[in-house]
């Protein structure tokens, strides 16, 4: 089942791009594309019992430019509309969605955990805002920091988590945190926490403690 709906998602992508408009059909001034900073890179993971975590996690496709970024994202299910023990990532291109990549592993998240009454009204706004964060460097000269973003669809509750480098970075991860907090408009009252991917592999029980919180 897992390997169907990665198809689909893959074939709606091919499907839409064929559909797209030719260069020669659009006038010039047109044709220019608004380069990023970085190549990023769309995963897709539905749980399948026939494969690994790991093999499960699926690239849809990388894109270079806000353009090919809105075209992805526009024909794509909104994170809201994906099964439950669904994810998406966005990473840095040549970055996996996992702890022990070499990117990854010195690393930590900051973490938002949403209530399921939240997916109807703010887990599609809060993933879009943290892709054009991502992609938009909006976390200025600590942009380079960060790895990319999860979103994970669950039964009890969703989850986001924008994964950055080195969890030694402390002035790096609470600028990228406050950044978050004021692009997501999240209410000063409430408060997101940092957590290290190695204290979250080590945890004992369900909860991993925050390092950091704002």
């Amino acid at each position: 089942m897992a390997a169907n709906n990665t198809e689909e998602i893959e074939q709606e992508v091919e499907k839409k791009e064929q559909e797209a408009p030719k260069a020669e059909e659009y006038p010039p001034e047109l044709l220019i594309k608004h380069p990023l900073q970085h190549t990023w890179t769309l995963w897709y993971y539905e749980p399948d019992k026939t494969k690994s975590w790991e093999n499960s996690q699926k690239i849809i496709t990388s894109f270079d430019t806000a353009e090919d970024f809105w075209s992805l994202y526009n024909h794509i299910k909104l994170a809201s509309e994906l099964r439950q023990g669904c994810d998406y990532s966005l990473f840095k291109r040549g970055i996996r969605p996992m702890w022990e990549d070499a990117a990854n592993k010195r690393g930590g998240r900051w973490l938002m955990q949403l209530d399921k009454r939240q997916r109807a009204c703010d887990l599609d706004h809060f993933w879009l805002e943290i892709l054009l964060c991502m992609i938009g460097e909006a976390f200025n000269e600590y942009s380079d920091d960060i790895c990319g973003a999860v979103v994970n669809v669950r039964t009890k509750g969703d989850k986001l988590g924008v994964w950055t480098a080195d969890c030694t970075k402390a002035n790096s991860i609470l600028e990228i945190g406050r950044k978050l907090k004021e692009r997501l408009r999240i209410s000063a009252k409430t408060s997101i926490g940092y957590q290290f991917h190695n204290d979250t592999i080590s945890k004992v029980g369900s909860i991993t403690k925050n390092t950091y919180q704002i």
